[in-house]
């Protein structure tokens, strides 16, 4: 078993309910490491579906000192004028080799950060991520995939690609532990290989 490692994610209201799950679960279940949930306030936030999340933490950097990744989790808040700013905490982690991570529309509040400058990176889409960001430095970088695209420890994803974001953020998180992550990789493309190719 590798070393406990702690990751953050940060919820905000209208969280999607699929983009976590993989990771949360894979980096507990498969890695032995922990997972703690946090909101701009600490406050409990509804998923898109209408589920409540109680946070454990907020935003702040020297309550989450612990934390060896983040995973931004998409809302569509994040493209409002409203949305919060994770930015600090994000560049705290980076700063200390920590893996950051964002995906669908978390991948803004990365790109507000500057943590694409220097990064080939992915959201939903080239006009997208311009659409809501159109000066946000890297733009260059953009990598037009429908997968997860990791450039170091950066990470990033389309909200549709919840299974690569998974892989790729613990591949950056515990790169030494191939076995596993190989593992993880055929467990996750097992159900699209035997996937019919029409639905009946």
């Amino acid at each position: 078993m590798p070393a406990s490692k702690t990751i953050g994610f940060i919820f905000i209201d209208g969280f999607a309910d699929w983009e976590y799950g993989l990771l949360s679960a894979s980096a507990v279940e498969w890695f032995g490491g922990r997972a703690v949930s946090l909101s701009p306030d600490g406050a409990p936030r509804k998923s898109m579906s209408g589920f409540h999340l109680t946070p454990d933490r907020g935003f702040d950097i020297a309550e989450n000192a612990d934390l060896d990744a983040i995973a931004v989790i998409g809302s569509d808040h994040w493209a409002s004028n409203a949305h919060p700013d994770p930015s600090p905490l994000l560049k705290a982690v980076a700063a200390r080799g920590g893996v950051v991570g964002g995906i669908c529309a978390g991948t803004l509040a990365l790109a507000r950060s500057g943590l694409f400058e220097a990064a080939r990176h992915t959201s939903n889409g080239r006009d997208w991520i311009l659409m809501h960001e159109p000066a946000y430095a890297g733009s260059g970088n953009y990598q037009d995939v429908p997968h997860a695209v990791a450039d170091g420890r950066i990470v990033s994803a389309p909200g549709s690609a919840p299974g690569t974001f998974a892989l790729a953020f613990m591949k950056a998180l515990y790169p030494e532990q191939e076995g596993q992550l190989a593992e993880m990789k055929t467990l996750f493309a097992r159900e699209f290989a035997g996937a019919p190719a029409q639905a009946s």
